[in-house]
Parts: structure tokens; sequence; C-alpha cells
């Protein structure tokens, strides 16, 4: 018989790397984000209307009195007030930043995911299915490993959105771009400064994550185990559904905090004026405003998110498969 020649070491395809994961990731995800963004601004501006009429200052500069007439507006009056106030671009504010803050967060946490999965499912290859607790441990890693990474970036594109708001109030303006945003933030309170309120920001995203990667992974597999539903874009919206509405139900909280922590103004040692901890931040928000403040902006989170993770999912899963490389 014919000697058998010697078979060559097979290596990865660049498009199962991570590197190609993380470049999908974040194309995908500026996609999402171009889609949703007026939504994120809108919930960032119903979630400062409560701290601002029930604090009377910002740092030395007092509101003037048509702050203190401000009615209480929801979703749709925020978004058509910006529109008429502001013009409809400003609906698309600080989305540079946004941007900026995809290229650490997007790629990372998918990335991570996907490590931490694969050596999971390496250590057990015994398992016919990825279990949900460990779904679970590592989309919370991933998740809050991503967001303190990419935390500056979301502190920028806070202060970003807000500028709006204040020009209408008469106010001066805090920044002027997000390189003067930058600037500023670094004057103020140095390499710490850009990672304040990063506490509450991590626990969002961690849990965020839990409810996004968790979900989307579970509930796409729970569904092709007990449907004849292939592999395919009906499948990625029934899952991104599901892990949109769960990643807005459990990350509301912590991104009401996490946006005041951020927007509130420093003093000359870049300590925050209005909170002491996100733990401060919370127990006023509860006291002045009641429980339900924590859900304040919940509607357009979760109109966002909805969309955003099934653009975010779609576009990615479309991708890798016109590249031939595995789906999620």
């Amino acid at each position: 018989m014919p000697p058998v020649p010697p078979q060559k070491a097979e290596f990865p395809k660049f498009v199962d790397s991570l590197w190609c994961v993380y470049i999908v990731s974040v194309a995908a995800a500026f996609n999402a984000e171009f889609v949703t963004y007026p939504l994120d601004l809108v919930k960032t501006r119903l979630q400062i209307q409560g701290e601002q009429s029930k604090n009377g200052k910002l740092g030395q500069v007092k509101y003037s009195k048509d702050l203190e007439k401000t009615p209480y507006r929801g979703m749709i009056k925020t978004a058509l007030g910006i529109t008429r106030e502001e013009g409809i671009r400003k609906l698309w504010q600080g989305v540079h930043a946004a941007f900026f803050r995809h290229l650490i967060y997007s790629g990372t946490r998918i990335i991570t995911y996907k490590a931490l999965k694969d050596a999971f499912i390496k250590r057990h290859p015994e398992q016919t299915y990825f279990p949900l607790w460990q779904s679970a441990l590592c989309g919370v890693s991933a998740g809050a490993f991503a967001q303190y990474l990419a935390s500056p970036t979301d502190l920028l594109k806070v202060q970003l959105q807000m500028e709006g708001k204040r020009r209408l109030l008469g106010l001066p303006p805090r920044v002027n771009g997000i390189a003067d945003a930058f600037q500023k933030v670094w004057s103020a309170g140095g390499i710490r400064g850009l990672w304040k309120g990063s506490v509450p920001n991590v626990q969002r995203a961690a849990l965020v994550n839990l409810g996004d990667l968790t979900t989307y992974d579970t509930a796409k597999r729970v569904i092709m185990r007990h449907t004849d539903l292939p592999d395919n874009y009906v499948l990625h919206i029934l899952a991104s559904s599901c892990a949109g509405f769960v990643a807005a139900s459990m990350g509301t909280p912590a991104d009401v905090i996490k946006t005041r922590v951020m927007n509130q103004p420093l003093d000359e040692k870049g300590r925050g004026l209005l909170y002491t901890s996100s733990v401060d931040c919370l127990r006023k928000t509860i006291k002045q405003e009641s429980l339900g403040a924590l859900y304040k902006g919940f509607i357009p989170i979760w109109m966002r998110m909805a969309p955003w993770s099934l653009t975010f999912w779609l576009t990615y899963e479309e991708v890798v498969k016109l590249m031939g490389a595995k789906s999620w």
C-alpha cells in the first residue's frame, strides 16, 4: 500500500478566531448603536429630570426659574421636546463617544464570553449543552470586565448628552466636544476621575450582560432543542427579543444610578457635589423620589435594548455566516 502522506496541522481559520469575533462584534455594535441612539439620549434625559427638580443647584450654578417649572415629560414628549427645542440632529448628540465606547466594550464582552464559554466546554466535553449557571457566570464576568475598561467613554457620553439641556436652561456649557470633555475630566480628577461612576456602571453591565448574553445564548439553544426552527434570522429575532427585555429589566436601576453619578458636578478636589457614592445616590434617589425612580426611563431602555439586541445579533450572525465562521 502507498504510504499515507502526513497530515498537515490544522490551524484555526481567521474567521473563527477571537480577533475576527472582535471586529465583527464592533461593526455590529456600531450599526445597532446608530439605529437606537436617540432612545439612549431620551433615557438619559428622563433619568436626570427628577434629580434636577429635587436639587436646587448644580455645583455653584443655581438653576433658573424655568428649570423649576420644567414639567415631567414622558418618553415621547421628551423626544419631541429635544427635536423642537434643540433640533433633530441633537438626538444623536454624543454618538461619537458611544462609538468609542463600543470599540472597547462590545468587542471585549463578546470575546471574553466566547473565551470563557469555550474554556468551560473544553473542561467538560461530556456536556451535551451549556448549563445556565455557566452561561450566567460567563455573562456577568464578560460584562463587568468589558464595562470597567470602557467606563471612561461612558462618562464622556453622558456629559455630552446633557449639554443641549444645559444650554436651553441658560447654564454655561460644561464641555465643548469629546476632546474638551476628556481634558476637563482629567484636570478635575486625574485618572480616577475618568472612572467616576464605574462601580454602578460595572454593576449595570454585569446585570445587562447577564440578561443579554446569557438570555440570548440560552433562549437560542432552548428554542432549537424544542422546535424544528433552523438557525436563521427568525430564531435570532426570537432570542434577541427575549434578551432585550431581560437585560432592560435587570439593568435599569443600576443604569439610573450610573447616569446620575456620572452627570453630577465635581468640586475642586474631584469629589461629587451631589452624591458621595453609588450607595449614597441610591439612598437619596429612593428617599426623594420613591423606589419607582429606579425604573425611570425603563420604557425607552427596553425599547432601545430590544431593537439594539435585535440589530446587533442579526448583524453579527449574518456577517459571520457570510464569512463562513461558526454561528453564535
